[in-house]
């Protein structure tokens, strides 16, 4: 049996920048994927998430930081899951879905009904962790500022809980469906 140490989730530290970015610039890059609008979020995260009152979380394993999530508000009750990034290294362990989890819950603690996220039809391994948290396919809103976004979701907070570690593991629940 392998043992795989613990990852906490913590808020964005002024000294996460760098990992931020760099996380980010791994996948964007890696997949043809980086566009202006990524850069712009990369590099003043202060401008275009926490200004608009939103959270970046940071994955850590010990001392290294190992992924990211930022949750960006965009009012009408809507929170935006947005540059969701887990190191090669530290990916299969659950990682990425408790990055998913803390940005879920910071957008119910701000009355949000609905999440939303943007992607790539390239990004196969995120689209399957975001349809096994309930995540919906919707056709892609004209607005959206990425040339290479193929992909829209949604996914209706109302009554969604995080499992506890009592549930099946990293399954979100409904409410109103029996634990």
């Amino acid at each position: 049996m392998r043992l795989v140490p613990t990852v906490s989730i913590a808020p964005f530290e002024p000294d996460d920048r760098r990992a931020f970015a760099d996380l980010n610039l791994a996948w964007l890059v890696g997949h043809g994927l980086l566009e202006p609008a990524d850069e712009k979020q990369l590099n003043d995260p202060e401008t275009h998430v926490f200004a608009r009152g939103g959270e970046i979380f940071m994955a850590r394993l010990g001392a290294a930081t190992v992924g990211c999530c930022a949750a960006i508000p965009h009012g009408d009750g809507v929170i935006e899951v947005a540059k969701l990034a887990v190191d090669p290294s530290a990916q299969g362990h659950g990682i990425g879905r408790k990055l998913v989890h803390a940005a879920l819950r910071f957008g119910q603690a701000r009355q949000c009904t609905t999440a939303m996220l943007t992607s790539s039809t390239k990004l196969s391994a995120a689209l399957r962790l975001y349809e096994s948290l309930g995540f919906v396919y919707c056709p892609v809103p004209a607005d959206v500022p990425y040339l290479s976004v193929d992909v829209y979701m949604q996914l209706d907070l109302t009554g969604w809980v995080i499992p506890r570690a009592a549930r099946r593991p990293g399954r979100g629940v409904r409410r109103d469906t029996p634990a």
